[in-house]
């Protein structure tokens, strides 16, 4: 079959497995149409056409017989685990042996040197632990007392009167728009889909008119769908035509070195944005097609629009201008990061207590283990975790002295705006150096996140090293060089710059808590430095207190 995708690679220069990819996103549009087509009463019928269709995608297309055998092997075993063990131990025996498999095959991977112009199992394996792993802790979930579940565990969990078939199990494990790539969703939400329930909401709400006539599918599902596909396809269009020039291998040919520094810089930051071309296409064209099938419904705007912002992976806006690396972090990989919060971090976190060091380092060594074994994985983890730090430094020292002030009670009265009242307060005028402070924010996570991330493309601890060296080690300047000023007693020095302004204003001061674990919103797949540098921060204070009332 490779025969009919050599002539698309020729032209376009990309690898054949990569077309097959392509192809097999683009035909998911079509197909989504088709499925969401089969009516609600016919749920044995929608979880045969997604069997159908991945097995479709997986052997005669991508020729991935073992592969998918062993997936097919991985969700079997999840099935009869979850359904037979009833203590306490079932999710993480499942957890276990999920995780484990994906680990060997990872390691398989590497022994083998497998690059990314190659599709193989371990992308869908990836995919496939999620889904699977998720399932046995709702399974879990519906064996527990409601009153000990949170929103989430609520809102997902499964009782033993509706545990699955293993029909409809097997069309979860492989529903066809995300089983090669993502997204990732849980088996209520796949439940969901299948019974048309998801569109529940739609039927109580003012809506001018749906697809058709006696469907309850809300209005604005296809002009969104072939809106993220044409996203899609201009990234890959982006990365189709340029990723020969500009990617994170330049550093290893023999011109990129004798170009001077900031030459190297400045080209850098187009590589990393080209490199990231190809995870927007790919995520963008999965989602498009999961929106086509009805998966992603979130409900209603302000303005009776429909939304579809479940079955989102990426924010690219939020990437390529994030105004700080948290925002950055928080709109990449969605779904992998709710995965790690639901699934990981807050299981490890004892009954009645807050997450701390021991929640992050496991999820964190979870995360790396889901990901890979290659070195650049784990310098770009690490890395991640200082900048996190220094991030979270600015914006708690520096940004609350670039606040404007808030407007007097007088003036805080409702506006009317476009003939709608609004109950918020006016917000008063961004003053010039908040202004500059968040240009400098968006330049600083642009130049971090392309520093960072090229280990994790190149994947060596050699080529990491010395791609970081012809740079300059800039992105180590640049946090480093934060620590230390907010560390050596900047940090200080601001504090009582924030008590004094404070103090003018006549407010009450309120000043961060020092030595709070992180937030369980904030990504999870970094190395705990935060619970460090709290805890390092907690001593300065118990050090430096006495010292600062004499």
């Amino acid at each position: 079959m490779d025969s009919l995708f050599e002539p698309i690679a020729s032209a376009t220069g990309a690898s054949i497995d990569q077309i097959k990819l392509i192809v097999c996103l683009l035909v998911s549009y079509p197909l989504g149409s088709t499925f969401i087509r089969i009516p609600p009463s016919l749920p044995v019928l929608k979880h045969i056409f997604n069997l159908s269709v991945a097995l479709i995608y997986f052997l005669p297309v991508l020729n991935l017989w073992s592969g998918f055998s062993q997936l097919v092997v991985t969700t079997l075993a999840t099935y009869y685990v979850a359904k037979n063990v009833r203590t306490p131990a079932m999710p993480r025996i499942v957890f276990a042996f999920v995780l484990g498999h994906l680990m060997i095959n990872h390691i398989i991977r590497a022994v083998v040197g497998y690059g990314y112009e190659t599709f193989e199992i371990t992308g869908p394996q990836m995919v496939l632990t999620m889904k699977l792993t998720t399932f046995a802790w709702n399974v879990f979930d519906g064996r527990r007392p409601r009153e000990d579940l949170d929103k989430w565990q609520l809102e997902k969990h499964i009782p033993d009167n509706d545990f699955p078939s293993l029909l409809a199990f097997l069309g979860y494990a492989f529903y066809f728009p995300g089983v090669l790539v993502g997204p990732y969703l849980d088996y209520n939400s796949y439940k969901s889909l299948v019974d048309g329930s998801v569109f529940k909401i739609a039927e109580s709400h003012h809506q001018p008119k749906n697809e058709h006539k006696g469907r309850r599918i809300p209005a604005g599902r296809k002009t969104m769908a072939y809106r993220k596909m044409l996203k899609g396809l201009v990234f890959l269009g982006l990365f189709t035509t340029c990723y020969g020039s500009f990617s994170y291998e330049v550093a290893m040919t023999p011109w990129f070195p004798k170009k001077n520094i900031l030459y190297r810089i400045a080209y850098w930051q187009l590589c990393g944005f080209f490199e990231r071309t190809k995870y927007y296409a790919i995520w963008t064209l999965t989602e498009g097609a999961s929106i086509l099938t009805g998966y992603g419904f979130t409900g209603f705007d302000a303005f009776g629009n429909s939304t579809w912002d479940g079955a989102r992976n990426i924010r690219v806006r939020s990437i390529e201008f994030a105004p700080n690396f948290k925002v950055l972090l928080d709109s990449w990989n969605i779904k992998t990061a709710i995965w790690l919060r639901e699934c990981v971090y807050k299981r490890v976190t004892p009954k009645g207590k807050k997450p701390g060091f021991r929640s992050s380092m496991i999820t964190f060594v979870t995360s790396a283990v889901w990901h890979g074994i290659a070195p650049g994985y784990y310098l770009a983890f690490l890395l991640g975790g200082f900048i996190q730090t220094a991030g979270r430094l600015c914006r708690t020292n520096i940004r609350p002295l670039l606040l404007p002030a808030p407007l007097p009670p007088s003036q805080n009265a409702p506006v009317r705006a476009k003939e709608k009242l609004s109950l918020e307060p006016p917000k008063p005028p961004r003053p010039t150096a908040k202004f500059i402070y968040d240009i400098l924010g968006t330049v600083s996570s642009v130049l971090l996140v392309n520093y960072t991330t090229g280990p994790f493309i190149l994947l060596t601890a050699d080529k990491s090293f010395y791609t970081w060296r012809l740079l300059g080690w800039y992105g180590h300047v640049m946090v480093g060089g934060t620590l230390v000023f907010f560390y050596a007693g900047g940090r200080r020095v601001l504090r009582k710059m924030q008590e004094k302004r404070v103090k003018n204003l006549g407010m009450p001061l309120q000043m961060p808590a020092v030595g709070d674990v992180r937030s369980t919103d904030g990504p999870l797949y970094m190395p705990p430095v935060e619970e460090f540098a709290q805890e390092f921060e907690h001593k300065l204070e118990e050090v430096r207190g006495p010292r600062g009332s004499g």
